[in-house]
């Protein structure tokens, strides 16, 4: 830093965090707005040989992050050093620390001038307060009845709005119903990996989803590309399917002598379908034990509508 000096603990800070900075790649900046000494205690430990919670000043840790050079990875992560803000720093598995975080959360009561950070409905019912206090919600323009002597609001309410901060009225009402509806924990705001920052919700993005989403629009390009008759990779599959389905009600036709191997099944049953109603009864015997007759067969389709469901283009649940 300069030629300034810093206290001992100051200078014990600065080493501590440059030591963190040059092992880790990982972090998560957290708000740590309402958080407790025991919080910050409990997740300490719970993140134990997973990862370190760093907090400070913000002037100290803009000033050493500086220190490492504008060409420094971490020094995307200044303009983040706002507020009550703290550092995770993360060994290896981001979404593991993620949820050992999440875990510490604890309610707390609405305080008047906190931004409340969930939105607050007071339900409708009983409330517990006796009827000499039915001016105090007249004055909240709260709905109320007298029922079995105390005072019940006949409707739910929506208190307070996401982002909106609580007032006093709000705040003693909150209080006199015994509703504590806020919850507060270390808040993850970024995640820095390896220089890139990015919303914590991509750690939520797994295989699965990754697949899902792939799968989804493949579908969709495979969709176009057989609408306009322009093959594709991801079409081919479908168009190959459709093809094999019309050359097969071909050789279905009656009097086509042509046929191939794949078409032996089909051509089978519609020579003697009576050969396949008896072999299902016999499979389940050989399977599980004798099986009880059949009450009723149903009737055997027609040569002509088995070739329409073959050929046919509505018929087909590719798309």
């Amino acid at each position: 830093m300069s030629g300034r000096v810093y206290p001992k603990r100051k200078v014990e800070y600065i080493a501590r965090m440059k030591e963190l900075l040059s092992t880790y790649t990982k972090v998560f900046v957290v708000n740590a707005t309402h958080v407790g000494s025991k919080q910050f205690q409990d997740i300490r430990l719970a993140l134990r040989g997973a990862g370190v919670v760093l907090m400070g000043k913000n002037t100290v840790m803009r000033k050493v992050i500086k220190a490492l050079g504008d060409d420094s990875p971490f020094a995307s992560i200044l303009p983040l050093i706002v507020g009550n803000i703290g550092l995770v720093f993360v060994k290896d598995n981001m979404s593991e620390c993620r949820d050992i975080i999440a875990n510490f959360v604890v309610p707390a009561p609405a305080r008047a001038g906190v931004v409340a950070n969930a939105d607050v409905i007071v339900p409708k019912g009983p409330t517990g307060c006796d009827p000499s206090q039915t001016t105090y919600f007249q004055t909240m323009e709260i709905p109320t009845k007298i029922s079995r002597g105390q005072i019940e609001m006949t409707s739910d309410i929506h208190l307070v709005h996401k982002g909106d901060r609580v007032t006093a009225g709000q705040a003693d009402l909150l209080q006199k119903l015994s509703i504590r509806p806020f919850t507060y924990g270390l808040a993850i705001t970024q995640v820095f990996d390896n220089g890139a920052l990015y919303d914590v919700e991509v750690l939520s993005i797994d295989d699965n989803v990754v697949m899902s989403a792939f799968c989804f629009h493949a579908r969709d390009v495979a969709a176009v590309g057989h609408a306009l008759n322009r093959p594709n990779t991801a079409s081919v599959m479908h168009s190959v399917r459709y093809a094999f389905k019309t050359i097969l009600s071909v050789v279905c036709n009656e009097g086509f002598t042509s046929k191939f191997d794949e078409a032996a099944d089909v051509l089978g049953y519609l020579a003697d379908p009576s050969a396949f109603v008896a072999a299902a009864p016999a499979a389940a015997e050989d399977a599980g034990g004798a099986a009880a007759e059949p009450e009723h067969v149903e009737e055997e389709a027609d040569a002509d509508d088995i070739v329409m469901n073959l050929g046919g283009d509505d018929d087909d649940d590719a798309w």
